[in-house]
C-alpha cells in the first residue's frame, strides 16, 4: 500500500513527476559552476543593475550638472507623458514597426526561398554578399543614403535632372512620408542579410518527406508553401518579428543622420527624442532618464505581450 501511495504521489494528472536529484559528482561540480558564473554576474551587476537602480533613483530628482538637485517625485514622469513631442515619437516608433517589420520578414522569406532553389556554389556566394550590410553601422548606411539621395549632389537627383525632372528633397518633404520610407528601406537593408540567413537555415531544416507526401497527394507548389512551409517557419517568423520590433523601437542612428527627426517630427523616434533632451540644458537629466525608463517599460511590456500571445497559441496546439 505504501509503495502504491508513493507512486500516486509521484503522478500528477496521469504524468510522472521527475525530481531533479543531484548526483555526488554534480554536487562536487557545483562550486566550479558558480565560480564560472561569477564574472558574468559581476559584469551584469556593474554595467546593468547598478546603473539601472541609480537611474531609477535619479528620475525622481530635478537633476543636472549646473545646479543643486531637488527631489520632485513623479513630476518628471508626468511632464514627459504630457510632452507632445514624446508622444509623437512613440507613435512614430510604432509606425516604423508596422511598416518595416512585415516588409522585412516578407522580403527576407522570399529571398531565402530564391536562394534555396539555386546550387550550392551560388548559395554560398549570395549568402556572403547579402550579409555585408549586417556588418555596417547605421552611420555608414546613412552616409551611403546621403550620397544617393542628397538634394544637391545625390546620384538619384542627378539622374532625375538628367531625365528632365525636378530634384526631390527626400529628407525634407512636407508630409514626411518620403523620409519615412528612406529610413525604412535603409533599416530593412541593414537587417536583410541576417534575416535571410535565418530564414534559409529554417527552410533547410524542414523535412523533405512532407513535400514528397503532399506532391503524391497532388498538392501544388502554392499549397505546399501555404500548408507546409509557412507553419514550419512560424517560430522563425516570431523570432525575427520580436527582434525587429525591439530594434525598431530603439532606432536612433539613421533618423539622427538623415533627417534629425524632421520634417515636422515625422521621423522623430523615442531614442532621438531622449538624445535631444539630454543635450537641452533647460531640462534636467532626471527628465531625460524618466523618458528612457518609460520607453523601457513600453518595449518590455510589448515583448511580454507578444510572448504571452505566442505561449497561449502553443498551449492551444
Amino acid at each position: 500500500m505504501k509503495k502504491q501511495e508513493a507512486e500516486k504521489n509521484k503522478t500528477i494528472g496521469g504524468t510522472k513527476r521527475f525530481r531533479n536529484r543531484l548526483s555526488p559528482v554534480d554536487k562536487k561540480e557545483m562550486p566550479v559552476s558558480y565560480l564560472m558564473l561569477l564574472p558574468v554576474l559581476l559584469i551584469l551587476t556593474i554595467f546593468v543593475w547598478v546603473p539601472f537602480v541609480y537611474a531609477l533613483e535619479r528620475s525622481f530628482w530635478d537633476w543636472n550638472f549646473y545646479k543643486d538637485s531637488e527631489f520632485v517625485g513623479l513630476r518628471n514622469f508626468e511632464l514627459i507623458l504630457r510632452d507632445k513631442s514624446f508622444r509623437k515619437s512613440v507613435v512614430n516608433g510604432f509606425k516604423f514597426v508596422i511598416i518595416q517589420v512585415p516588409i522585412g520578414i516578407a522580403v527576407q522569406f522570399l529571398f531565402a526561398n530564391m536562394i534555396k532553389k539555386t546550387n550550392a556554389r551560388v548559395q554560398n556566394t549570395v549568402k556572403g554578399i547579402i550579409y555585408i550590410p549586417a556588418i555596417l553601422s547605421g552611420i555608414m548606411a546613412s552616409v551611403i543614403a546621403t550620397f544617393i539621395l542628397n538634394y544637391r549632389g545625390g546620384i538619384l537627383n542627378q539622374v532625375l535632372m538628367a531625365l528632365g525632372f525636378d530634384r526631390f528633397a527626400f529628407g525634407t518633404d512636407k508630409t514626411g512620408w518620403a523620409a519615412t520610407w528612406v529610413i525604412v528601406i535603409m533599416n530593412t537593408w541593414l537587417g536583410f542579410g541576417g534575416g535571410v540567413i535565418l530564414m534559409y537555415a529554417a527552410l533547410n531544416s524542414i523535412d523533405t518527406s512532407f513535400y514528397e507526401a503532399s506532391a503524391i497527394d497532388g498538392a501544388s507548389k502554392f499549397q505546399q508553401m501555404l500548408y507546409i512551409t509557412l507553419p514550419q517557419m512560424k517560430n522563425i517568423f516570431i523570432l525575427v518579428g520580436i527582434s525587429g520590433t525591439t530594434g525598431t523601437l530603439q532606432m536612433f542612428d539613421i533618423p539622427f543622420m538623415l533627417t534629425g527627426g524632421g520634417p515636422l517630427e515625422e521621423t522623430l523616434t523615442p531614442m532621438l527624442f531622449i538624445y535631444n533632451n539630454m543635450r537641452d540644458s533647460t531640462k534636467g537629466m532626471g527628465y531625460t532618464i524618466a523618458g528612457a525608463l518609460i520607453m523601457m517599460v513600453i518595449i518590455t511590456s510589448f515583448n511580454v505581450l507578444l510572448f504571452a500571445l505566442v505561449g497561449s497559441e502553443k498551449n492551444q496546439e
